[in-house]
């Protein structure tokens, strides 16, 4: 048994190797915790093993005690408290013979002395790594074998963590304490109207309640800028070129709001530009709707820009991961607010009036979805009476209805379900 202790060769020696030893025949190699020892031969050395030789993992397993007249101390090979190089190394001694000048190499075992008070709890064995997490895992292996970097980022992750907890028992309490006191029907009413108001905000166009004149409510300039205009030039001008053979492929492509438009162009030059540019700019957020993921192709052949392509990329679509690549996708809350957008334009382009009913149609959306978004914008929705000829029949498609911009705008009570953007079709 050795402790600590080295031997310096004056002179050559030769190194011979021992055969392969037994566990019990391996040297021994001790070191205190807590210091070393001056007086080797004041110790007394006890050496156990397990009774169990025929189980795999038991019949390895060692425990030495050494004890003093002051002191005892305590080491085994397994359990939290041994080393572990003792997995991940093989050591070796060599027993120099003076005489021959041969060394004698034999393998060994290292031992930590820990010092051994009565009535000291003992330490308790490990959590089994089958009732641990992944992330508990993780971390002891961060404990064991990680960077100081790394260490410092778990502790201050479980700071952050208790802080959490401190904080959410803290709101907890204080929930409380204002549903005591104003009680539950009343906040939850509360909630579900601020909720309501902070998804409309999120989709429709920035509306002037205040305004004087319906025009100001939702200005144009926002809906279409300036910019954005200005490059709706050559879009616009494939939109006057199109003929009656033109308008018929935009009855069969769905765009009959498009088409009631286009048959009702104003005769002044200006605001005739300025209707075909609408149309044109309506008829890319009606394909931008029906897509759902569009790519950098997307309005080339109706004359969109790429200043205008990506302008409108960011404002009615979102970013996602599609088979390895980057790509526009078009989500339902996205969908709700080009709706919300189609509705407003279209407000400046039929005098602060919108037949609901053909872009609900040019939308493949259900009549209550376009009426709630209707709803949202603070609309009038009406329905124009007809008048049945004498021997006529109503037709039912023939049956329309219109939202108009009136002041004040409309309140309308929220309803309990207020995800409208999931009752499409």
């Amino acid at each position: 048994m050795l402790i600590q202790s080295s031997t310096t060769m004056a002179a050559n020696c030769t190194f011979v190797c021992c055969e392969e030893e037994r566990d019990t025949d391996k040297a021994t190699i001790v070191q205190f915790s807590n210091g070393n020892i001056k007086n080797a031969e004041q110790l007394d050395f006890t050496f156990y093993k397990n009774t169990d030789e025929e189980h795999p993992r038991k019949k390895s397993r060692r425990v030495l005690v050494a004890e003093s007249a002051r002191l005892s101390y305590v080491a085994n090979n397994f359990g939290p408290g041994s080393l572990k190089c003792n997995n991940l190394c093989k050591y070796y001694v060599g027993v120099l013979n003076k005489d021959t000048m041969e060394m004698e190499m034999h393998s060994a075992q290292l031992f930590k002395m820990q010092p051994f008070i009565a009535g000291e709890p003992k330490v308790t064995e490990q959590v089994d790594n089958a009732t641990l997490t992944y992330s508990e895992k993780l971390n002891s292996l961060v404990e064991a074998f990680g960077t100081t970097r790394q260490r410092r980022a778990l502790k201050s992750h479980r700071l952050n963590r208790v802080g959490a907890e401190s904080l959410q028992q803290v709101v907890a309490k204080a929930a409380n304490s204002v549903i005591e006191q104003k009680g539950f029907a009343a906040l939850s009413e509360e909630l579900h109207e601020a909720s309501n108001q902070l998804d409309m905000a999120l989709y429709i166009p920035p509306c002037y309640p205040d305004a004087e004149r319906p025009e100001d409510v939702y200005l144009f300039d926002d809906l279409l800028s300036p910019a954005d205009y200005e490059e709706l030039a050559v879009a616009g001008s494939q939109m006057a070129a199109l003929a009656e053979e033109g308008l018929q492929t935009l009855k069969d492509g769905k765009c009959l709001s498009i088409v009631k438009h286009m048959e009702s162009l104003p005769s002044g030059k200006t605001a005739r530009e300025k209707m075909l540019r609408c149309c044109a700019y309506l008829y890319l957020l009606l394909q931008l709707y029906r897509a759902g993921r569009v790519n950098g192709r997307f309005g080339q052949n109706e004359g969109c820009t790429f200043n205008l392509r990506r302008k409108i990329f960011k404002t009615f679509t979102v970013e996602t991961f599609w088979k390895g690549r980057l790509s526009n996708q078009v989500s339902p809350s996205m969908r709700a607010k080009i709706a919300a957008y189609c509705l407003a334009l279209q407000l400046h382009m039929g005098f602060m009036s919108v037949n609901l009913t053909l872009l609900q149609r040019d939308l493949l959306v259900k009549e209550m979805w376009i009426m709630e978004v209707a709803k949202s914008l603070g609309l009038t929705l009406i329905k124009p009476a007809r008048v049945k000829a004498k021997g006529a029949t109503l037709d039912p498609a023939e049956d329309h209805k219109f939202a108009t911009l009136v002041l004040p705008l409309v309140k309308y009570k929220a309803k309990l379900d207020r995800s409208f953007t999931k009752k499409r079709e």
